[in-house]
């Protein structure tokens, strides 16, 4: 089989939560690219905008849906709307997160006693229940059709104690990687695979931008193999494979992009 074939999403429909920038928007930006047509959803409208509009520019498939991902009946409602309008849903990246701030390797601010209740519930709303909520709906729609592509956002700091980010962020991307594998066994069955990307530091504007701190990215760099921070561009081609045929007896794996990072772990 050629690649052409192999990697092929023509046709299909996709839906990517967080894409208004950084990993969420390379992900729009490579399925719109092969085909595909994305449906970018985020609760910020104008990076939204500029988001299509540019994947528009390039001859790509997309619409913008605002929507907050802490909000677990719009999830539903957002997905129902979606696969009612296309027919179909095939590909679901539920990507968005955020930070929980720094971690206490990097502030006083971090330590466990100054974690506010407000940031840890909404972490969680978003970064946990919003996942859940997301592939939830999902699942509903691919059960049917008996096929479709979950693709979750993870990170190393859910597979090993990483100090320089909080404690809400690391403690949801630890149990997203298992409801990864747990909703991956559940929908084996019906030719739905569920897997998760596991990023490293990227040059995100997660945290407000703070990975793009000159001071900030050059703390992380030093933690990679590779010595250096990821730009978005770098995760297309794994997200790709995850959301095309090439990956069609792959579920309830979570592979690391990390330059390395998590090697010697």
């Amino acid at each position: 089989m050629k690649a052409e074939q192999l990697f092929s999403i023509e046709g299909q429909v996709a839906v990517v939560t967080g894409a208004a920038a950084g990993l969420g928007r390379a992900y729009a930006e490579v399925l719109a690219a092969n085909h595909a047509h994305v449906v970018l959803t985020d609760i910020d409208p104008g990076g939204l905008a500029d988001a299509v509009a540019e994947i528009q520019a390039r001859g790509g498939s997309a619409e913008a849906l605002v929507l907050d991902s802490g909000d677990r009946d719009a999830i539903g409602a957002a997905i129902d709307k979606i696969a009612a309008a296309a027919g179909r849903l095939d590909i679901v990246f539920a990507n968005a997160g955020i930070s929980a701030g720094p971690g206490f390797a990097f502030t006083p601010g971090g330590l466990m006693e100054q974690v506010r209740p407000e940031v840890w519930d909404r972490v969680l709303a978003v970064n946990l229940t919003g996942v859940f909520a997301t592939i939830r709906a999902a699942a509903q729609h691919m059960k049917a059709a008996r096929r479709g592509r979950i693709i979750v956002t993870a990170s190393i700091a859910g597979m090993r104690a990483e100090t320089l980010v909080g404690y809400a962020y690391s403690a949801t991307k630890a149990a997203v990687i298992n409801l990864v594998r747990h909703t991956a066994m559940e929908l084996a069955p019906y030719s739905v695979t569920v897997n998760a990307i596991a990023p490293g530091p990227f040059a995100t504007n997660i945290a407000g931008g703070r990975m793009r701190d000159p001071t900030v990215r050059e703390r992380f760099a030093k933690l990679v193999p590779m010595q250096r921070v990821a730009d978005p561009d770098e995760i297309k081609g794994l997200a790709l494979l995850l959301a095309s045929p090439a990956s069609a007896f792959i579920t309830g794996t979570v592979i690391p992009i990390d330059g390395g990072a998590t090697a010697g772990s």
